[in-house]
């Protein structure tokens, strides 16, 4: 045979089986682990994890071990621990980084390089949101899955301005609905000026779609939203702003003073809890935002934490912008201890909550000012600890329950066979002490090892 002929077959042989091995089901195995149960709550010890392609294969236990499988990469996991990747509930991947002139693909990084490998983007313009979800979609490495959330669903005007939709008649809103459902939405969001005629059509046609309700609510009471079916009340305000008496306040009392010694055992606040948990309502504190809101013009703590610094420079000279506006207007030295113990009452009430067996969620509010994206997460499963939540709880909101609100439990939030392989390797036990979470090995997303590091100097050179 020709020498020539013969390199061209040898050629063709080569690709060929370099086109098998690209097609062929990859292996990775992580030997030895512990792993958090997030359904139980439990660290489970001695776990070996078996990855085919982007999903769980198996799992096996000193009692019952698996098999691994030839050619695999394997990752030595003694002495580490593994917990579900974990989910933003509340995020946005465009308001407020317009104010900072970015937008959301910039700050994807930050959220990997963090563990969280979902966001849900909880009310954001429709088409820019759309575009972002591809974007990440097209870029697994180094984006976040992105979950879909309708824009604002206010009254007339909305208070956001263009951020908003403004619905008065409920004659209107299936129209609404389905075009949010043919966009891929998967979550609708009340707003502080929807009143409960058209906040209550939005649940029912939305549930007709098998699509998720939540509410920033204000008009619409929280009483009412949860008697009409809401399936999620989004932030501490939305319990803790309707569990006031009514009536005017005793004279000479601020609005402040109010709020920083309300009575979280009070009849009314008793009976909104009772109704959120016996109608299965979420709860989404996003405790670090308001930390922000209300401390972090005094306390340098928080406006210079750590975790800013590694932030694009346009993100935190917004930020810096925002604190400024604030000290002039908002915020007096003088009601500091007042602002902490309004702070601490929501603290409180998340563990009133927690207490009384309503399903919290884990959110953020990123990138609000001083909410790092990715970082605040973290921030947030601590401040839910402070609220006296035990680790695994707090873990627990941050995966399956996070999961579970997105209608995505069967593929995320839990390290189970046949799921996708969203699992954070750490260096330490979170159980011990929730601050573990930070303590990241590696970021496994969709059965890939990322690089954390490249993706952090990814955000920061943007």
């Amino acid at each position: 045979m020709p020498i020539g002929k013969t390199a061209r077959l040898l050629s063709a042989a080569v690709i060929a089986s370099r086109i098998l091995l690209a097609q062929a089901p990859s292996f990775l195995v992580i030997r030895g682990a512990a792993v958090f149960d997030s359904i139980s709550g439990a660290m489970l010890p001695g776990r070996t994890v078996v990855i085919e392609g982007e999903r769980i294969q198996g799992i096996g236990s000193p009692e019952h071990p698996v098999r691994t499988p030839r050619h695999a990469r394997v990752i030595d996991g003694r002495g580490r621990f593994l917990i579900p990747g974990l989910i933003d509930a509340h995020a946005h991947s465009t308001y407020v980084l317009d104010f900072a002139h970015m937008t959301g693909d910039e700050i994807f990084p930050l959220f990997l390089a963090n563990g969280v490998t979902s966001i849900r983007s909880t009310g954001d313009l429709m088409v820019a949101q759309k575009l972002l979800s591809r974007y990440a979609a097209e870029h697994p490495d180094s984006s976040p899955r992105v979950f879909l959330c309708s824009p604002l669903i206010d009254g007339n005007p909305p208070f956001h301005g263009y951020w908003g939709r403004p619905f008065t008649d409920p004659d209107k809103v299936p129209e609404f609905v389905a075009d949010m459902a043919a966009w891929g939405v998967g979550t609708l969001k009340l707003y502080v000026g929807t009143e409960r005629p058209v906040g209550r059509r939005v649940i029912e046609e939305a549930h007709r779609k098998g699509l998720v309700v939540t509410g920033h609510l204000g008009k619409y009471s929280a009483q009412d939203a949860v008697a009409d079916g809401i399936d999620c009340l989004e932030h501490i305000w939305g319990v803790f702003n309707f569990i006031f008496p009514s009536g005017p306040m005793k004279s000479g009392t601020s609005a402040l003073e109010r709020r920083a010694n309300v009575d979280l055992e009070s009849p009314i606040a008793k009976d909104l809890i009772e109704a959120i948990k016996a109608h299965h309502v979420f709860v989404d504190p996003t405790l670090t935002v308001f930390r922000n809101m209300i401390l972090l013009a005094d306390l340098p703590e928080y406006f210079q934490h750590p975790d800013n610094a590694v932030m694009p420079e346009r993100l935190k000279k917004y930020w810096l912008k925002y604190r400024d506006e604030r000290m002039k207007t908002t915020l007096n030295p003088e009601t500091l201890a007042l602002r902490k113990r309004e702070f601490q009452k929501y603290k409180d009430l998340t563990g009133i909550l927690y207490r009384a067996g309503v399903t919290l969620l884990a959110g953020t509010d990123t990138p609000e000012p001083f909410c790092p994206p990715g970082f605040s997460l973290h921030q947030e499963l601590e401040i839910l600890v402070e609220s006296g939540l035990p680790p695994a709880a707090a873990l627990q909101a941050a995966t399956i329950h996070n999961a579970l609100v997105l209608h995505v439990e069967r593929s995320l939030g839990s390290i189970e066979p046949g799921k996708l392989a969203d699992i954070l390797i750490l260096d330490a036990d979170p159980l011990a002490s929730i601050q573990n979470s930070r303590k990241i090995s590696a970021v496994i997303k969709g059965g890939r090892v990322l690089d954390t590091k490249s993706l952090l100097h990814a955000a920061r050179d943007k």
